[in-house]
């Protein structure tokens, strides 16, 4: 109980959600280190109102589908590198251009619902959900190995297919996901090369929204809940 009591606290402190992952349990997110910043259910930090400004050096990113390479999967068309479209509001990893042309650009939950090219949207849970299952030949909501199938076979951690560390990056279909880490408003980012998480269309509630997690220190591929002020990756699925 002491356990899980620190796990909530935890939490709630740093805006990463203990939601189970489809079966009502903690699930098995493995929480970075340490972070400096504590968030509110509004969305906006301990230290003052939240601050949408973009580095003014970073250079426009494209927003044309044709300048990205897609994939087909299971009969539907996804991105197959991370969002690079500049628009207000979002940011490279440390305000470094060279990590947009790297990871691809982060943002936060409302800009990402219409950040997409024409013809193409935020996938949903259940867009997730398929790829994932089709990957591994799971059936439940999360999948134990669709990580090690999705992953670029380069660019994270201690990962990869010719890896001694117990985790594979195999990227048998191509996906090639990159652990393009995670931001907040007031410029503090987390963790680049070591997670990925990538935003959904499905909604928890007003402050909070689903996303898919991978981690260079596990196999799966999991949804989890999170404050919509936080920058995650991006990708797009063709409509």
């Amino acid at each position: 109980m002491i356990y899980k009591l620190a796990q909530t606290a935890f939490a709630v402190a740093f805006g990463f959600s203990i939601l189970g992952c489809g079966d009502g349990s903690e699930g098995n997110y493995e929480q970075p280190p340490s972070f400096s910043n504590s968030y509110l259910s509004d969305g906006s930090s301990s230290d003052g109102e939240p601050d949408d400004s973009s580095s003014s050096s970073e250079p426009d990113g494209s927003c044309d589908i044709e300048d990205y390479k897609t994939v087909s999967i299971n009969g539907e068309t996804w991105m197959a590198e991370n969002l690079n479209c500049y628009v207000p509001g979002s940011k490279c990893y440390e305000n470094e251009p060279a990590n947009c042309q790297k990871y691809g650009r982060l943002y936060d939950w409302v800009t990402a619902m219409s950040v997409c090219p024409s013809g193409w949207h935020i996938p949903s849970n259940a867009d997730w959900d398929r790829l994932v299952r089709y990957v591994d030949n799971s059936t439940g909501t999360d999948s134990p190995t669709a990580g090690r199938y999705l992953k670029a076979t380069d660019g994270w951690h201690n990962c990869g297919s010719g890896a001694s560390y117990s985790y594979k990056c195999e990227d048998t279909d191509d996906f090639s996901a990159l652990p393009g880490g995670s931001g907040y408003s007031d410029d503090a980012f987390y963790y680049a090369g070591y997670y990925g998480h990538w935003w959904t269309a499905s909604e928890y509630n007003a402050y909070g929204a689903y996303y898919r997690v991978m981690s260079y220190a596990s196999d799966d591929a999991n949804w989890k809940v999170s404050n919509k002020s936080y920058l995650f990756s991006v990708r797009c699925v063709q409509d």
